[in-house]
C-alpha cells in the first residue's frame, strides 16, 4: 500500500495536465481541451485571488496530504499528524465537486458542448485511491494498535 500511495505523487501531477473537459460552443468548432494547470492559467489572468484558492485546493491540499500519507507509512510521520491529513483530504474532495459542477451546469444549460476526457477519469482515480489509503494508514500505519492513539470503545 505504501507504493501505491507513492505512486500517486506521480499521478497527480499527471492528472493535473491531462485534458478533464473538452469544451466548444458550438458543434462545428473544435473542442478546446481544459486540465486543472489550462484553467489555472486562465484563472490567473482575470483573478489571481481565485486561481491562488483553486491551487491549494486542487494541488497542494491533495499533494501534502499524500506526501504526508507516505511519511506516516514508512514511519517518518507519527500518527498524530492523521487528523491533520484527513482535513486536507476534505479540501482536496473540492475540486472534484467542482468539477462536476461544471459539467452538470453546462449540460443543463444546453449551450454548447462539453465531453468529460480521459484525465477527469485519471483525477478522479487519484481522488478516490488517496481516500482508500487515508482509511487504510488510519487503520494499519505504525504504532496502530498503540491503546492511547485508538479511539475508545463502549462507554467507559
Amino acid at each position: 500500500m505504501r507504493w501505491l500511495n507513492l505512486s500517486l505523487l506521480i499521478l497527480y501531477p499527471v492528472a493535473w495536465s491531462a485534458p478533464l473537459l473538452r469544451a466548444g460552443l458550438l458543434p462545428l468548432f473544435r473542442l478546446s481541451e481544459i486540465s486543472v494547470l489550462t484553467g489555472i492559467q486562465a484563472l490567473w489572468a482575470e483573478d489571481v485571488f481565485l486561481a491562488l484558492v483553486v491551487i491549494v485546493f486542487a494541488l497542494v491540499a491533495p499533494y501534502l496530504k499524500t506526501l504526508g500519507l507516505a511519511l506516516v507509512q514508512f514511519g517518518l510521520l507519527t500518527r498524530r499528524a492523521l487528523p491533520v491529513l484527513t482535513l486536507m483530504g476534505k479540501l482536496a474532495m473540492a475540486d472534484m465537486f467542482l468539477v462536476a459542477l461544471y459539467i452538470t451546469l453546462s449540460k443543463g444549460i444546453g449551450i454548447g458542448r462539453i465531453e468529460v476526457a480521459w484525465g477527469l477519469y485519471l483525477m478522479s482515480l487519484c481522488v478516490l485511491l488517496s481516500l482508500g489509503l487515508s482509511l487504510w494508514t488510519t487503520y494499519n500505519a505504525p504504532g496502530s494498535a498503540d491503546p492511547e492513539t485508538m479511539p475508545r470503545q463502549g462507554g467507559d
